[in-house]
């Protein structure tokens, strides 16, 4: 079974705006691991970017003023 990856990331999306940052990384794990494992380069390189995005986020919110 192929991973949707919009889908996917629509997922991740709605746990980030609530600030569920736990759930939206481990989503964000998994996908990318089902990636890896389908041998997916490109899907590997978006959740590694969202990851990114996710880490961001936080930064932002819990460190204002850096």
């Amino acid at each position: 079974m192929t991973l949707d990856i919009e889908s996917e990331t629509d997922r991740i999306q709605v746990f980030v705006d609530k600030g569920n940052y736990h759930a939206a990384i481990n989503l964000t794990l998994s996908a990318l691991n089902a990636c890896r494992r389908n041998h997916n380069q490109v899907g590997i390189d978006h959740f590694i970017e969202i990851l990114k995005a996710i880490v961001q986020t936080l930064a932002e919110e819990f460190q204002p003023n850096k």
